[in-house]
């Protein structure tokens, strides 16, 4: 038996994938990070933001503004 855990084989990522996957992941710390930093929302809808999208969205019914 091998050392290494079972796994499906994946084909290389080229060089540009491999950087859109590195900037993606370093939006994402990026947007946690000013997530944490703003201030706390008192009274505001629970969950994502509603106008995250561009348009307004309440109880998944979404509406233009």
């Amino acid at each position: 038996m091998s050392d290494q855990p079972s796994a499906p084989h994946r084909k290389p990522l080229s060089p540009a994938a491999q950087r859109a996957l590195a900037e993606a992941e370093a939006r994402r710390r990026a947007a946690a990070a000013q997530a944490d930093m703003a201030p706390k929302e008192l009274h505001g809808p629970k969950g994502p933001e509603p106008t995250r999208y561009g348009d307004w969205e309440r109880k998944g019914i979404a509406s233009d503004f």
